[in-house]
């Protein structure tokens, strides 16, 4: 009989105490808000960006503080992260982004970003009206969009149309799997899962796993194989 290769460990990143960010570097972040225009403190944070050591994580850190709307503590940002309109982000406490993930916002947009999330390395969101609520996991790769062009009229290119920008809600608890495509207008209900390279093309309930292209409900979560789903 062969050995398994199944083993269950504890979780990391959700289960971490979030220490406050010490006094002086939210001191140095809203001293470099009050002395920098935005486009400044984007060049600061450019020569940060892809550094690897501590230091350049923790200048990521105070400089998305000083950029962000609003920022909680124990903000974590890997290297190569990309974002437009930051100033427009509402990050929680103790908020993860992986390497290389891209953060779309608009200037007269919305982005919020809920406490302990955990965003995967190559992530895209097109964050101009997106809530990703609290606790909630984002496989690397994975997309969600929010805006498509109107087609209209069709004497012209596509691209050259009006966008039609509709909101994306990703309830608490969520776990959105590895290249899932999330599309305009969808909300992911709390405690649901969606499988990996799954493409969600309607709302999905809350505590439902859904799977497949286009995704559909695959199972729910709660029953007396499972266990009760916590309200």
């Amino acid at each position: 009989m062969s050995e398994s290769t199944s083993r269950i460990v504890p979780a990391v990143h959700a289960r971490r105490d979030i220490a406050p960010d010490p006094p002086w570097e939210t001191g140095l972040a809203g001293e470099l808000r009050a002395r920098y225009a935005r486009e400044a403190l984007l060049d600061l944070l450019a020569r940060f960006a892809n550094g690897e050591s501590e230091f350049d994580a923790m200048m990521r850190r105070i400089l998305w503080r000083a950029i962000v709307k609003r920022c909680g503590d124990g903000l974590r940002v890997g290297c190569g992260v990309v974002v437009k309109h930051p100033e427009t982000f509402d990050i929680g406490d103790g908020v993860f982004i992986g390497e290389q993930a891209c953060i779309q916002g608009r200037f007269d947009g919305k982005c919020v970003i809920g406490s302990r999330t955990w965003i995967g390395p190559q992530s895209y969101f097109d964050a101009r009206n997106l809530v990703l609520g609290e606790a909630v996991g984002w496989g690397p790769g994975a997309k969600v969009l929010g805006s498509q062009h109107t087609g209209v009229p069709v004497g012209v290119p596509i691209i050259e149309t009006d966008l039609d920008i509709r909101p994306a809600r990703i309830e608490d608890w969520a776990d959105i799997g590895v290249n899932a495509v999330i599309l305009p207008g969808i909300t992911v209900g709390r405690g649901a899962i969606v499988g990996a390279g799954a493409v969600v093309v309607k709302d999905v309930p809350p505590f439902a796993i859904v799977a497949g292209v286009p995704a559909r409900v695959v199972r729910s979560r709660t029953g007396p194989e499972t266990g009760q789903s916590r309200a």
